[in-house]
């Protein structure tokens, strides 16, 4: 006979703060900073819009 395994379904949210687990010193950060402070990526807005409002996709 088969023994399945108890499916814990009660949801679990965990709060994650992105910002935070970018620490100075490493790659992430540096990517981070580069591109929102040395890079012009203006050139992709209109690619990356949004079809109904024209809003762009990844707010600033």
């Amino acid at each position: 006979m088969t023994r399945y395994k108890a499916i814990d379904t009660s949801p679990r949210f965990l709060a994650v703060d992105l910002e935070k687990q970018l620490l100075p010193g490493n790659l992430e950060h540096a990517v981070h900073h580069l591109i929102k402070h040395e890079f012009d990526i203006s050139r992709f807005d209109s690619r990356y819009r949004n079809d109904k409002s024209g809003a762009s996709a990844y707010g600033q």
